[in-house]
């Protein structure tokens, strides 16, 4: 749909309420101002992975500067972004999953903030995007409500104060290729974080509440400055902005990012808040920057804790100090388990949770993410208790230079059992990405004997597990134990013998189809991965991944 400006947009449901004269003005005024600098960004990126992935040559460092040596801080953080506790995190576009995370759990609680997602559990679809605009306005006014007419179930936002709102886009890596100005596409951290400013930061600003952003895969400072030029020409553009508050949280999902956190935060000035421990992504950043490195081949992914591979903690310990140092709240990683009708199950899942964030609370993190609300008490009571009881972080916590970045191969045997589990996880997760599900409950240990609760996963450990497959090919990786060695031909048959068993598992051919094509599209983005080929499977449109499920097989 072309509209009386330089706009074009595909006519998905809902598009032409949001994609209006004064919207697409804004719009265009930003694309205008940050798309080529957006671009150059992408650039700088890819001089750094190639660099890794030629000479081995890790990203480091910046230079000492007023950024990582001055005696500056944050602006003081609002009181909410202060809450200890939990996050509950979902898709947005999902009307009823949105719904049910701004509700209280089990308990009776509800979470202190809610993460509303269009990035890594989100579709990556126009429709998803728009979806999540609607959403984000209506639960701001708590008009947002969904009817579920196959199940009989209507779903409504419960009465009580609502959690605060954590807006997530999408990443200025991708363009979302169903909006255009000018005939190029636009880019997807400036199409969402408009669309969330223009009409739930509205709506937040009205009723005096901070307006908050996470940003993801950020690889360096620049891009913190990016995300800082949007925020001042949208309140220079948007006058009801101007005295909002508005505060964004960085992600350290990536390998560039950790060396960069205090200078990210600087580089933010106004808006800085803090930062958060991104611990999938991060480990999917690190396979792909030393993927063409034979010493750096990683044992099974599902055994590397960060509490117990000392790197790994260190880099979480720095992003702690540096929060601490700069005035900025550290906030954790994400409890992904999901309810079980086996109360041996979720038991066991607890207490695993509980270990994990207390872990967390006592390295210094006030706050950490669930995936669902039956394990938001299990989840937040640490950080709750640890911190009510009056407990401070040390001096030595509060010094980054006591934790030096070093990037280690963690402890750990490689074993072909794990290389099917990522295979299966990979077969489920693009299967749910298919029928337009960024986040999917799965149980990669599915049928086999122990106690295994299901986990959502996202499109971080989707990629996680494409690129410890990769790595593994290119490396021709022995198992542990039998010796075997990795090749296309073995993770053919694992993905194959993997798809069958689901299939025999699950009803319907168009499922069976569906998972079919799963598998294909699977075996494409291993293949791209091996030729170092790292494109996000969000930067795939529905026809191209189709596309490839009706090629022959990758390998």
């Amino acid at each position: 749909m072309r509209m009386p400006t330089r706009v074009e947009f595909a006519p998905v449901e809902g598009a032409a309420a949001l994609f209006t004269p004064p919207f697409c003005e804004y719009l265009t005024r930003l694309h205008d101002r940050l798309d080529r600098t957006a671009r150059d960004l992408r650039k700088r990126r890819l001089a750094v992975l190639e660099r890794a992935l030629k000479q081995q040559t890790l990203p480091t460092h910046p230079p000492p500067s007023e950024a990582n040596s001055g005696t500056w801080r944050v602006p003081p953080v609002p009181d909410d972004l202060k809450k200890p506790g939990i996050e509950i995190s979902g898709p947005c576009s999902i009307t009823s999953m949105f719904i049910n995370a701004l509700n209280p759990g089990p308990e009776g609680e509800r979470a202190a903030g809610d993460l509303d997602d269009d990035e890594d559990s989100g579709g990556h679809r126009l429709v998803d995007t728009v979806r999540a605009a609607h959403n984000r306005l209506a639960a701001v006014n708590r008009e947002l409500t969904f009817v579920d007419s196959q199940r009989s179930r209507t779903y409504a936002i419960a009465d009580g104060e609502l959690p605060f709102f954590m807006h997530r886009e999408r990443g200025l890596h991708l363009d979302e290729p169903d909006v255009a100005i000018d005939g190029q596409p636009v880019n997807a951290a400036l199409l969402g974080t408009a669309l969330t400013l223009f009409y739930a930061g509205r709506a937040q600003a009205d009723r005096g509440q901070g307006i908050y952003f996470y940003l993801p895969k950020l690889e360096a400072a620049a891009e913190a400055r990016w995300y800082r030029d949007l925020f001042d020409l949208s309140r220079r553009h948007l006058p009801f902005l101007e005295p909002a508050t508005i505060r964004a949280v960085v992600l350290v999902e990536s390998l560039p990012c950790v060396y960069e956190m205090e200078e990210m935060l600087y580089e933010l000035g106004p808006y800085a808040a803090g930062l958060n421990a991104a611990r999938w992504d991060l480990k999917a950043s690190i396979f792909e920057f030393v993927m063409t490195d034979p010493a750096q081949v990683w044992p099974d992914r599902f055994g590397v804790d960060i509490k117990t591979t000392p790197f790994l903690a260190n880099i979480f310990r720095r992003l702690v100090a540096i929060s601490l140092k700069r005035g900025a709240v550290p906030i954790g990683g994400m409890a992904t388990a999901l309810p079980n009708p086996d109360p041996d199950v979720n038991r066991a899942a607890a207490e695993a949770i509980r270990a994990d964030k207390q872990w967390e609370a006592e390295q210094g993190f006030i706050r950490a993410w669930v995936a669902h609300i039956f394990h938001m008490k299990v989840a937040g009571d640490p950080f709750k208790t640890l911190i009510g009881a009056g407990w401070k972080p040390t001096a030595q916590m509060a010094n980054p230079d006591n934790y030096p970045i070093v990037i280690n191969v963690p402890a750990g045997p490689i074993t072909v059992e794990g290389t099917r589990r990522n295979a299966r996880m990979l077969i489920e997760y693009v299967e749910g990405w298919l029928a337009g599900r960024g986040a999917k409950g799965i149980d990669s240990l599915e049928g086999k004997p122990g106690i295994h609760p299901a986990l959502m996963e996202d499109l971080a450990t989707g990629r996680m597990s494409v690129a410890q497959i990769a790595q593994r090919i290119l490396h021709h990786a022995r198992d542990a134990k039998s010796g075997a060695d990795h090749d296309e031909v073995l993770v053919r048959r694992l993905l194959n013998e993997e798809l069958a068993d689901i299939v025999a598992r699950r009803q319907g051919g168009e499922t069976h189809e569906r998972y079919r094509k799963a598998t294909r599209i699977a075996m494409r983005w291993i293949k791209n991965y091996t030729e170092l080929n790292f494109r996000s499977l969000g930067a795939y449109t529905r026809a191209e991944l189709e596309r490839i499920a009706a090629e022959p097989d990758a390998f």
